[in-house]
């Protein structure tokens, strides 16, 4: 798409915002037909501006910009249905799927079947039944795939043959799984952890341990060393958790932020 557009009520989600001059802000948007958008929200931090109750993370919007460069002028911002309750144990793992879309996506660039995707996933953190770590993988593989480095999960890249339950293979970023020597370097991982994930059914504990790892290490490499804040929260609650266990059953902390 150029850069030099006029878009008008584009369904979109704010995935990022910070301050930007005196009064404004400065948004990183995802849109269903636009992808990935740099927009200047002029005047937003006034207490009197329209876009300051709207822009919200989480929240499905219209958007309405003009742009004439790579970052765009907002011109329109409503909200498309109810804002969406996330509860506090899950916001950290919101928080990392915006990260990586940010860090994944380039500008510009439509992915509409992965903003459907980001739009379930956002639906299912709501939920505090449905399993983090679950949700979370799920919607790792499906960024890959539609960013290009979608996982092998049906054959070894070696060898060509079908993945096997009951065998340990190594997976390495941008190859694959490879039948497991004492050689090889990647990630150790079962072949039911690879097929569970393949048709994305992790219910065992020991699978969704192993998956984790797994895509913590492939998306690691595409990340090319940019550091992710949800981690860091993450991390640190984790801490602290562990230092006042006293406190814990007050204090909301989330389960799987990635």
């Amino acid at each position: 798409m150029s850069v030099n557009a006029k878009v008008d009520l584009e369904p979109a989600f704010v995935l990022h915002q910070r301050p930007y001059r005196e009064s404004s802000l400065l948004l990183e948007v995802f849109g269903l037909h636009t992808g990935r958008v740099g927009l200047i929200a002029k005047g937003a931090r006034r207490p009197k501006s329209a876009f300051k109750a709207v822009l919200n993370p989480f929240r499905e919007l219209l958007l309405s910009w003009r742009s004439r460069s790579e970052l765009g002028l907002l011109v329109g911002a409503e909200a498309e249905g109810p804002a969406r309750i996330i509860p506090p144990a899950s916001l950290v793992s919101g928080l990392y799927t915006n990260e990586l879309l940010v860090k994944l996506l380039h500008r510009h660039d439509p992915h509409p079947e992965l903003f459907l995707q980001y739009r379930d996933t956002l639906e299912a953190l709501v939920d505090p039944a449905r399993s983090l770590e679950q949700i979370l993988r799920i919607f790792e593989k499906r960024l890959l795939e539609s960013v290009g480095y979608g996982l092998i999960l049906d054959r070894a890249a070696d060898s060509g043959e079908a993945l096997r339950a009951d065998r340990v293979y190594y997976y390495i970023a941008d190859v694959g799984p490879v039948t497991a020597t004492e050689t090889r370097t990647g990630t150790r991982v079962s072949g039911a952890t690879l097929l569970a994930l393949a048709c994305e059914r992790l219910e065992q504990g020991s699978t969704r341990r192993e998956a984790k790892k797994l895509m913590r290490n492939v998306i690691n490499s595409h990340l090319e060393g940019k550091p992710l804040l949800s981690r860091t929260i993450f991390a640190s609650a984790s801490q602290f958790r562990k230092q006042a266990p006293s406190k814990q059953a007050k204090i909301p902390v989330p389960a799987a932020s990635e």
